[in-house]
């Protein structure tokens, strides 16, 4: 196989593929693609770059939906808290990718406030709604950076279902309020589902309750106290248990499926949806038209903001790493931080990784200089890989 120092030695044009995710807190996807094609044509002028950000399922998915040509569409949704936010989902033809985290992720909580027991997905389910009256036929639905751990109960409840209390009244908002939960109906969720092909994209396969569930495993991240982990843990059960009378026993195997426990339990939402549980990385590569990017490329670039054990576990740079290394393409990475030895790059099909830190010691200013620095480090793997 021809190498990039082949093309060069050679003379002719080089073509490199930059499929890289967000460097989370300084650069998104796109700007990650925009500083690195900029660093490349200082050490090599003449360059095709062609830029292919990345996402695993959370947030950020959508925006790299959009730079890889996918419409942009906004709607007013309620926020984790119940506040009306303005939240996107992309669309091309029949396709919508739909992020959880745009309308019930983090970010979208006020500054300093973190809500572990009353966060809702219900606008997570508006943003569902939204794409079936754009009549679309394929759902990709990307979980990951939640506020929330109610098991999917809002969404649910915006697309038709019912969670009642003892008195017959809706439970409360939040994975709490199913502690309460006496019986859920789910006869009125929205028709329309059933004619539409869900896929459940994340980058994590925890169940949904127990030590390694959503309330154990990612509570904490959302401000749970260890007394709000085991209450909120015990009002899945319950809620998987109530499901159960509703549904029957696939209500309990979902519950224990892959993907069940990812975005607090929006995953075991979604499979009681019908979803098929799919690595998010994997989906949106499909997604974003990652094969034939790949194809033209000799050289390809990912990244994200930190390359560690957690990059390994389906991870956006795992992703791309795997599907160059099967069509025998040169990977390297850039990162802010790296926490891999050369092995463990080596066995993920990344060549060589260049942190931000090899170029500026000091992480704040890695942080709050990411653009400029990460340029330069690109220029180095320039000189490195293309002159």
């Amino acid at each position: 196989m021809e190498t990039v120092a082949d093309a060069a030695t050679q003379g002719t044009r080089r073509r490199v593929l930059v499929a890289a995710d967000k460097f989370k807190g300084s650069l998104t996807a796109v700007q990650v693609a925009e500083r690195v094609t900029a660093g490349l044509r200082r050490a090599a002028p003449d360059v095709e770059v062609e830029a292919l950000p990345v996402a695993d399922g959370g947030d950020g998915t959508v925006a790299a939906a959009v730079a890889a040509g996918f419409e942009r569409r906004e709607v007013r949704v309620a926020g984790p808290l119940g506040h009306e936010v303005t939240a996107a989902f992309a669309l091309r033809g029949d396709t919508a990718v739909v992020e959880m985290a745009e309308a019930s992720g983090l970010q979208r909580l006020p500054a300093g406030v973190l809500a572990p027991l009353t966060a809702s997905t219900y606008g997570s389910g508006e943003l569902l709604r939204a794409a079936l009256d754009a009549g679309v036929r394929t759902i990709v639905f990307g979980v990951g950076g939640s506020a929330t751990t109610d098991g999917g109960a809002g969404m649910l409840s915006a697309l038709g279902a019912r969670f009642l209390d003892g008195d017959g009244e809706p439970v409360a908002p939040g994975g709490g309020g199913l502690a309460a939960l006496d019986r859920a109906d789910l006869s009125g969720l929205d028709p329309r589902l059933s004619s539409v092909e869900l896929v459940l994209a994340s980058d994590v396969d925890n169940p949904l309750t127990g030590p390694k569930g959503a309330p154990a495993v990612y509570g904490p991240q959302k401000g749970a106290s260890p007394d709000d982990v085991q209450a909120l843990d015990e009002a899945l059960a319950h809620y998987t248990k109530v499901l159960e009378t509703e549904v029957g026993p696939r209500a309990a195997a979902y519950a224990a499926a892959p993907g069940a426990g990812a975005a607090g339990g929006i995953g075991y939402g979604a499979l009681l949806l019908g979803a098929r549980f799919r690595p998010g990385i994997e989906v949106m590569l499909d997604v974003l038209g990652f094969a034939p990017a790949l194809e033209r490329a000799e050289l390809v670039i990912t990244g994200e903001g930190s390359l560690d054990e957690q990059t390994l576990h389906g991870k956006a740079p795992a992703g791309v790493a795997a599907a160059a290394r099967a069509a025998g393409k040169e990977v390297v990475a850039v990162c802010g931080r790296l926490a891999l030895p050369p092995q463990a790059l080596g066995r993920a099909g990344i060549r060589r990784a260049y942190p931000l830190t090899e170029i500026e010691p000091d992480v704040a200013t890695c942080i709050s200089d990411a653009g400029p620095i990460l340029e330069r480090v690109a220029e180095r793997i320039g000189h490195d890989f293309l002159t």
